[in-house]
């Protein structure tokens, strides 16, 4: 048996072989994750949907609507929605999985005992305690691969959780508006129904003097209804955004928000910065950045478990006994030593796994490039549809009051018996779908303004 000196001197090299084992490779970085994901795509540089004013994305859009109550909403979804705590736990339980992953690179240690007397436990008689120590060397990396993926797959958990909160806090902005937007629907379907009464009336005052009949009558009052069951399906509308917004602030959905009578205004440009910079910026790009990194890594660990593998172990222990005398042993017993396992034949088993994370890897890119095209999608489209909203509003303003000049042309012609009921309905009509129609397009402004600022990968916070 090798002295004493020799075997600690033996486990110390052993040691020094561990911890001077293969260094790890490092994933691609996200420069070599975009070439491979999108070897297609060229970027411009600038944005081609729209123009946008010179500077950097910057964080705290939702001060910019200047709108108390939306932002306390906003802090109580991200306080209890419920999908954001899930993303939390999601984040914790990563965490967790990563710590446990890293701890085979450390020593583990047990201790173990037994009592028995001749007339209790097992009735052996034997009593003993032991220290059990092993320690795998990672002398390929495949323990540091493990923990390093599941490091990277921590992280891509917190970049989610990010994203997450973005979206909950612009689905909440989203939904106030259209919320807004409805009761603005519903007040000018009132008005489109005050203005058919008043033809109602108008047209039983004709037919009273004879310059009417019962015909304009009825026409007049299917008029007046049929605006009444526009305010009732605006109503509705503002009803179900509203329990849209209490569900996702973790309220229950009893539509008892106060969202107000009116559309804010839309806030100033927009800085969009370069879009060389937008996968930098996107949490969800970053996110499936750091996957890839997590499937590399995999790929490594599955690699490095096709080597021999070499764990040192080292127990002490003490065993009496009532029955019998332990002779030619040294009490309490101590021993060192080695074990190595080297896998020779499994059909494969193993190069077939390394093949899995191989592909799994390919599939991460694939993922990363699928979010990128997306992420310029996103932006493109807000740009291009912010741009044409702008435009159509301005040009559905100067409709509605062109649209309201013809009505009281019409009316008068009307009152006067130069003109029928049907030229009043007809231009009634058309400035309800006006007037309709540009608070459509107010709403949809001020949701793409939030869906921009999404898509940017700008924070709702400052």
């Amino acid at each position: 048996m090798a002295p004493p000196a020799l075997r600690c001197v033996t486990l110390a090299a052993a040691c020094a072989a561990a911890v001077a084992g293969c260094a790890l490779r490092s994933p691609p970085d996200a420069q070599q994750i975009r070439s491979q994901s999108l070897p297609q795509t060229q970027l411009p540089p600038q944005w081609t949907g729209g123009p946008t004013p010179p500077g950097a994305v910057a964080n705290g859009w939702l001060q910019t609507f200047q709108d108390a109550q939306l932002e306390t909403l906003v802090a109580e979804a991200v306080a209890y929605n419920p999908d954001l705590q899930l993303a939390s736990a999601r984040v914790e339980a990563a965490e967790a999985s990563a710590r446990a992953a890293g701890a085979a690179l450390y020593p583990q240690v047990h201790l173990t005992g037994h009592g028995g007397g001749k007339l209790g436990g097992d009735g052996s008689g034997v009593n003993g305690i032991g220290l059990f120590a092993s320690w795998e060397l990672d002398l390929w990396g495949k323990v540091r691969a493990q923990r390093a993926a599941a490091s990277a797959q921590h992280e891509s958990t917190i970049f989610d959780a990010i994203s997450a909160r973005e979206s909950i806090a612009a689905l909440v902005a989203k939904s106030w508006f259209l919320a807004r937007e409805a009761a603005v629907q519903r007040a000018i379907a009132g008005d489109m129904i005050q203005s058919a009464q008043n033809l109602v009336e108008l047209s039983r005052d004709r037919a009273r003097v004879g310059s009417g009949d019962e015909l304009e009558i009825s026409q007049a009052e299917a008029s007046a209804l049929s605006y009444r069951d526009v305010q009732l399906q605006a109503e509705i509308a503002r009803l179900n955004a509203l329990r849209a917004i209490e569900i996702l602030a973790g309220r229950y959905p009893a539509a008892a928000v106060d969202a107000g009578l009116a559309l804010p205004a839309v806030p100033g440009p927009v800085p969009a910065g370069l879009p060389s910079e937008l996968l930098e910026r996107r949490p969800d790009v970053r996110a499936a950045e750091r996957r890839v990194a997590a499937a590399f890594y995999r790929t490594e660990q599955a690699r490095a478990a096709r080597l021999p593998t070499i764990s040192l172990t080292a127990s002490v222990s003490s065993i009496t006994s009532d029955l019998f005398v332990m002779k030619e042993r040294d009490n309490p017993m101590a021993g060192i030593g080695a074990t190595l396992f080297a896998p020779l034949f499994n059909a494969g088993a193993l190069q077939a796994q390394v093949d899995v994370r191989s592909a799994e890897q390919k599939a991460a890119i694939a993922e990363y490039g699928r979010i990128g095209l997306r992420a310029f999608g996103e932006v493109e489209g807000a740009l291009s549809q912010s741009f044409t909203l702008d435009s159509r509003a301005d040009v559905l303003q100067r409709a509605v009051r062109a649209n309201e000049s013809a009505l009281g042309y019409a009316r008068t012609r009307y009152q006067v018996g130069n003109g029928d009921l049907r030229g009043v309905q007809n231009q009634l009509l058309a400035l309800h779908s006006a007037r309709a129609t540009l608070a459509r397009v107010q709403g949809e402004r001020l949701i793409q303004r939030v869906n921009l600022h999404l898509a940017l990968g700008g924070g709702f916070e400052p």
